[in-house]
């Protein structure tokens, strides 16, 4: 019996859409005449005064000519039954409810009817009309969501379902329940309770599943057999996130997430995506809202370039100031594929918010200054965002040359191309790393600061590698914004270990002590655009990166929030092991935010600005040059000397490890 009935809500489901309206309107024509034959029933008492096929057929002939066209106009067919909900039975009560007022004036006017026509049996067929009508659909809907005649077990006639994953839902609110109806449709996961810190609700049951409170998930996993939270709490705050996140960890249960609000309310995903727990919400840090007037003061109806524009940073840079009204966008980024993939996703947000802006994908290297300077100038370019650097540690000291090229130079070049072009601000993206580095990363990006602290301070100054000593005019405002790590950035330490969980282990870890600051990419980016409105020259800003994570504890966060375990001494049996495998070449472990104390508020709550020494501009150009040369010998000896002599605080640990210089020192071994 149960086959057969699902087999006809497969066929059903399975009809053209065309095809459903027909039947659907069929029905209800069916059910208008059976209202209207039970309301004389109930107003007479018996069927003896109803004549269906004489007197009153005038009747039965018009009520189906009056509702049949108000319940198409109030859409009632264009409802997908299985969505059925509040919004489709106010609509069949309006509907309902004209089409009765309708036929009453029409049996007012119809004074001489063949038959008598009970004055009190227009009201009976309202309210019949809605219990049929209504109630079909509701049933139906249960009948097409396989819940059909249980509600405290909404799949027990569908066996199939008793393979599906238990999940439990945090939050009882309007998400859980759309999250609960998303879930039995999709047939995907099994929704078996909700959980909820409202006392109120406590031991109640919504939308057919018990609502469990905080302290009792231990007893909802023993009587539900649930192995997933999902957590519907789109709105809530990051320290709200954070706080349950850390009630759940010591249960052995898989945490995921619904997306957030504004991703719900653009439609880039829908309320049963649901996802991995983002680890900004273990952080518990909210981000600050960004101040209107500093976030479009050097984009709103200006011509911006990005450099890196296909990088972690760029690409997030670029989508919060193509939304923000800029005249153009210039991508400039040396990755192909990086390059197509950020102007592609940008063109269709163009086209799908109908953005008044320009967009210009621009193939090249931040090492091509004379490139660089035609396309400021063609495009009179007033904001450059300069995001294109090298940023992974370990690689970076393994190349040291295209470190020092990419990084150093490429920053010097594309400041002196804003200079040439008369650009009006120019801001560095710039990393803790910088400050008293091991590395040759962070002491090439420090080099870079450096490069723009230097020129900021010249009115006209002779560029580096102008022959010619032809004094340029200096209009452009040169800015350098520092932060720490972001989360999900390309080579982060968040994607490798869940990719390491998924594969079960072990998750690797560098040192036990390690710490490092985090913050979302979306509120880094946010920051730079707001740091870079609000220099004069110069300055060099510092984002509040909060307070710093350990490593170690965030990868045992993160295994507990895939529902296992972490195996130790403590725990042999454990699911997932933690191998710590020794610091990398020039990593530290722990960074800094400020070379020195000497660091001011601004007006805005999460940026400081710093005060660093600084090189005057003709020392710089005589270093650059040493620097440039000990390059192209391959002399990293001589590298590693003047970037000590430069860079304050420069200390590296250990050998040279560069791989060009390994093998010539092997082979001279050999020798």
């Amino acid at each position: 019996m149960l086959r057969v009935a699902e087999n006809v809500r497969s066929r059903l489901v399975g009809m053209p859409r065309r095809y459903k309206r027909l039947l659907q309107v069929a029905v209800d024509v069916v059910l208008v005449w059976i209202a209207l034959w039970l309301a004389f029933v109930v107003r007479l008492g018996d069927m003896q005064g109803i004549h269906p096929l004489e007197g009153h057929l005038w009747l039965f002939a018009l009520a189906p000519v009056i509702s049949i066209p108000l319940f198409v106009r109030f859409g009632m067919y264009r409802a997908v039954m299985r969505y059925f909900g509040n919004d489709a039975l106010i609509a069949i009560t309006k509907a309902v409810t004209l089409s009765a007022l309708i036929l009453a004036l029409a049996v007012y006017w119809h004074r001489e009817a063949p038959a008598t026509i009970p004055r009190s049996m227009v009201f009976n067929y309202w309210w019949l009309s809605i219990m049929l009508i209504g109630g079909l659909r509701l049933c139906m809907r249960q009948y097409f969501m396989g819940d059909w005649f249980s509600p405290g077990q909404p799949f027990k006639l569908n066996m199939r379902d008793g393979s599906l994953p238990k999940v439990a839902i945090y939050g009882a609110g309007s998400s859980g329940n759309q999250l609960a109806a998303a879930l039995r449709m999709g047939r995907a996961m099994r929704p078996v309770a909700f959980i909820d810190d409202d006392s109120n609700i406590a031991n109640r049951s919504i939308a057919g599943l018990r609502v469990f409170s905080a302290k009792h998930i231990q007893q909802m996993i023993d009587q539900t057999g649930a192995t997933e939270i999902l957590l519907a709490m789109p709105s809530a705050s990051r320290a709200r996130r954070r706080e349950v996140l850390e009630k759940l960890q010591k249960y052995a249960l898989h945490v995921r997430t619904v997306p957030g609000f504004m991703d719900l309310a653009s439609g880039r995903v829908k309320v049963e995506d649901v996802q991995e727990v983002e680890i900004a919400d273990l952080l518990g840090r909210d981000a600050v809202p960004p101040q209107k007037d500093l976030f479009e003061r050097c984009i709103r109806g200006q011509v911006v370039m990005v450099t890196g524009a296909g990088g972690s940073i760029g690409s997030e840079l670029c989508r919060q100031i193509v939304t923000t009204g800029p005249k153009t966008l210039l991508l400039f980024e040396h990755s192909e594929y990086n390059l197509y993939e950020i102007h592609s996703e940008l063109e269709q947000r163009v086209r799908r918010d109908s953005l008044g802006v320009r967009l210009i994908p621009i193939l090249g290297s931040v090492r091509n200054e004379n490139r660089q300077v035609e396309l400021m100038r063609a495009w009179d370019v007033s904001t450059v965002y300069h995001a294109a650097a090298y940023k992974h540690v370990p690689m970076v000291e393994h190349n040291v040359a295209e470190g020092v090229l990419n990084n150093v130079l490429g920053s010097l070049c594309t400041a002196q191309a804003a200079l040439r072009a008369g650009v009006e601000h120019f801001v560095l993206i710039s990393t803790d790393k910088a400050v008293r580095p091991t590395n040759v990363m962070g002491s090439t990006k420090r080099l870079a600061e450096m490069v723009l602290q230097a020129l900021s301070r010249e009115t006209a100054p002779v560029l580096f590698r102008d022959s010619e000593g032809v004094h340029q005019v200096n209009k452009t405002r040169f800015t350098m914004v520092r932060f720490g790590n972001v989360l999900g950035s390309s080579g982060s330490v968040i994607p490798r270990f869940y990719q390491q969980i998924r594969k079960g282990g072990p998750v690797t870890v560098t040192h036990p002590n390690i710490t490092r600051y985090f913050m979302t990419i979306p509120e880094a980016a946010q920051l730079v655009i707001q740091a870079g409105s609000m220099g004069t020259g110069g300055d060099v800003f510092v984002l509040d990166m909060g307070q710093p994570v350990k490593i170690a504890e965030l990868a045992e966060k993160m295994i507990h929030l895939t529902g296992l375990s972490v195996a130790s001494d403590c725990n042999p049996h454990g699911d997932i092991a933690i191998e710590f495998t020794g610091l990398r070449p020039g990593e530290k472990l722990y960074e800094e935010l400020l070379i020195g104390d000497n660091v001011s508020p601004t007006d805005h709550p999460m940026i400081m600005r710093a005060n660093e020494e600084h090189l005057p501009w003709e020392t710089f150009k005589v270093i650059m040059t040493d620097l440039l040369k000990a390059v192209e010998r391959d002399d990293y000896d001589r590298v590693r000397q003047l970037l000590r002599d430069t860079v304050s605080g420069y200390a590296p640990q250990g050998d040279i490890v560069d791989w060009m210089h390994q093998r010539r020192a092997a082979k001279k071994s050999l020798e």
